[in-house]
């Protein structure tokens, strides 16, 4: 019969429980993602850039963001980007921190269900009598479970898994962050790379014609034709040119180091692969930028902040439950004896069950004052996350503007660079005619060195100008999905 009781006892109780578990209100206030005004349209420059007026460009073309790199048409650039997904040490390092966050929900989400202990203890106690004369003793056996269930009526457990999920996708976002930004760098530490070596090139076939211009000045000098001062203004030309290529060659090694290193192996493990010369990677400039609301889906950093701000919002919910009452459920079960077999004995079995309740009733303001941190924690987050959607719109607008005038930059370097040709040609001839001063000749030379120099500098810009742009329209992260 008391067994009978005790289930009955026991079932109703956990009935109460759950109605009271799930009928509970939850204090704080619920998220809602803030409103955000953006612009109608980028006001950069767009024509090259395939700008639309949709707001689904991002979900209608999404491939030429997802893995850009292709477009590059470069296989050893495809390479090296998937080497570094596979393996880069801080993308790696972001993987472990989303399963570092989702390990963290499960801890938070255990406080929802109840706690139940095993244990058991052997005691030995005993006592005196008046005459100051040894009494009797008594050993005590004990065995069982202990259980306990905080109730929560005011969803303080449930906004703390709120919390611990939207640091999930905080944690997830973070990661994406980092692809982007690897998958970025490897590009353009590969375009700095082979634009360098473009560099050496120049600076190596501008000498070899320096030296022949130096040799002719020489012979000129020997029968009499020039004076050595020109022969002395070929050779500090030559000197200088030559004393670029190690400032160069340096650069190069370095740009290599640093890819090594993005592909998470020793800075030197890519030297045969990469050291030979290769072109500047170059791409369509046809690029799906879509409207400044897009980047609110589309920017991981945008969706971490947002993220944070959710997880803001619930720990002030969490904060927020502390000012109310603290319902639960207690109870335990067991067999007890003075002797071990008593644990064997069903007829020793003892439990007991019932709810208690907890107010704090004097705390010197510290739970209203953990709610005011909380509170400024939120309205940092809210900051925070529109700081971050102003400097994304920023990246865009610097990128989209830095393409275009640098296209433009080309185009005029260009011109010098056959400009400059012809003037090295026409200088060398009349020089050698006798119809010019070598003077003519050093500046052509000169010049044609810079321009062509700057021409190569310039090609690099654009590309990097390109891959910025796909940095800031978020796009790289698709890959890993």
């Amino acid at each position: 019969m008391n067994d009978r009781r005790f289930r009955h006892f026991g079932t109703a109780t956990a009935a109460l429980s759950s109605l009271l578990l799930f009928s509970g209100c939850m204090v704080g206030p619920d998220y809602q993602r803030p409103k955000v005004d953006s612009p109608a349209a980028w006001s950069g420059p767009t024509t090259t850039m395939a700008a639309t007026t949709q707001a689904t460009t991002a979900a209608t073309r999404p491939v030429e963001l997802a893995r850009w790199w292709l477009s590059f048409k470069d296989p050893v650039l495809d390479s090296l980007v998937d080497r570094a997904v596979r393996s880069n040490l801080d993308l790696l390092q972001a993987s472990a921190r989303v399963r570092q966050a989702r390990a963290a929900r499960g801890v938070v989400a255990s406080s929802f269900w109840p706690g139940v202990d095993v244990g058991g203890s052997y005691t030995r106690s005993g006592g005196g009598n008046r005459s100051n004369l040894p009494g009797s003793s008594q050993d005590l056996y004990r065995a069982g479970l202990d259980a306990t269930w905080e109730l929560d009526f005011f969803g303080g457990v449930r906004r703390n898994i709120e919390a611990s999920e939207a640091d999930i996708l905080s944690a997830i976002e973070d990661q994406r962050d980092v692809l982007v930004t690897l998958v970025a760098e490897v590009g353009l530490d590969y375009t700095d790379l082979r634009g360098i070596q473009r560099q050496i090139a120049i600076a190596r076939d501008n000498l070899n014609a320096q030296r022949h211009s130096a040799e002719l000045t020489r012979q000129r000098n020997a029968t009499g034709f020039v004076s050595r001062l020109d022969v002395v203004n070929a050779e500090a030309l030559v000197a200088q040119t030559a004393s670029q290529i190690p400032v160069l060659e340096s650069s190069e090694r370095q740009a290599i180091y640093a890819l090594s290193v993005l592909l998470g192996m020793e800075p030197a493990a890519l030297l045969d692969e990469l050291s030979s010369q290769s072109p500047i990677p170059l791409a369509s400039p046809v690029v799906p930028v879509g409207l400044p609301s897009d980047l609110l889906r589309r920017r991981p950093d945008i969706r971490r902040a947002e993220a944070q701000l959710h997880a803001a919002t619930a720990r002030l919910g969490v904060a927020t439950a502390d000012l109310f009452p603290k319902f639960s459920l207690t109870g335990s079960i067991g067999l007890q004896g003075d002797k071990p077999a008593s644990l064997f004995n069903w007829g020793n079995r003892f439990w007991s069950i019932g709810p208690s309740v907890s107010w704090p009733l004097f705390d010197a303001g510290k739970i209203r004052s953990n709610i005011e941190v909380q509170n400024a924690l939120q309205e940092q987050a809210l900051l925070a996350y529109r700081s971050t959607i102003l400097r994304a719109w920023q990246d865009v607008e610097n990128a989209l503007i830095a393409y275009d005038k640098e296209q433009q930059h080309r185009t005029a370097l260009a011109a010098a660079v056959a400009a400059n040709r012809q003037a090295v040609d026409l200088s060398t001839q009349l020089y050698r005619q006798g119809q010019t001063d070598f003077l003519n000749v050093l500046s052509a030379q000169r010049s044609l060195y810079a321009s062509e120099d700057a021409l190569v500098q310039s090609n690099r810009t654009v590309t990097t100008s390109l891959i910025a742009l796909y940095k800031a329209l978020g796009g790289g992260w698709e890959t890993q999905e």
